[in-house]
C-alpha cells in the first residue's frame, strides 16, 4: 500500500465555478449575527443601568455598529458571487425549487442587512440622537431570514443533506 500525498491545487479552488460565493458568504453572515448579538447586549446593558449610558454599553454599541456596517459592505460581493455562480455553473438556466428560494431569500437578506447597516450609519452621523427602538425587531427578523437563507445554502452545497 502506497501513501499518496494530498495535492492542493490553488487554481482549481479559486477558479471553481461556485467557490467564491461559498467562501465569501460567511463574512457577512458572521459579521451580521455577531453585530446583532452585540447590539442586543448593548441595549440590555443600557437598560440594566436604568437608562444611563455606561461605558460598557457604549463599547458594546460601538462594536455592534462596526460589525453591522462591515456586514453591509461585505454583502455586496456575496450577492455578486452568488449571481455569478448561478450564471457560470448553471449557465443562466431558469431557477426552481430550493435554488430559487435561496436566491429570493438571499436577496431579502441582503436588503435587510443593508437597511440595518443604514440605520446604524445614520445614527453615527447624528451622535446626539439615540438609535431607534424599531431596529431590534428589524435586526431579529433579519437574523431569522439570514439563518434560513444560510440553511437553504447548506442544502445546495450538500452540507445539510443531498445537494
Amino acid at each position: 500500500m502506497t501513501i499518496r500525498p494530498i495535492v492542493f491545487d490553488i487554481r482549481a479552488a479559486l477558479l471553481a465555478k461556485h467557490a467564491q460565493h461559498v467562501v465569501l458568504i460567511h463574512f457577512p453572515i458572521a459579521l451580521f449575527l455577531t453585530g446583532i448579538a452585540f447590539d442586543f447586549a448593548a441595549h440590555w446593558a443600557k437598560r440594566a443601568k436604568l437608562e444611563n449610558k455606561t461605558p460598557a454599553s457604549a463599547t458594546l454599541a460601538s462594536v455592534a455598529q462596526a460589525n453591522l456596517l462591515a456586514s453591509a459592505l461585505f454583502v455586496l460581493p456575496a450577492v455578486v458571487t452568488g449571481i455569478l455562480a448561478w450564471q457560470w455553473q448553471l449557465e443562466g438556466e431558469r431557477l426552481k425549487g430550493v435554488l430559487l428560494l435561496h436566491l429570493v431569500m438571499g436577496s431579502i437578506s441582503a436588503v435587510l442587512i443593508a437597511v440595518v447597516g443604514w440605520v446604524h450609519l445614520r445614527s453615527r452621523r447624528f451622535p446626539d440622537a439615540s438609535l431607534p427602538i424599531y431596529r431590534l425587531p428589524l435586526e431579529f427578523m433579519a437574523a431569522l431570514v439570514v439563518i434560513f437563507t444560510g440553511h437553504l445554502g447548506g442544502f445546495l452545497s450538500g452540507v445539510n443533506g443531498p445537494g
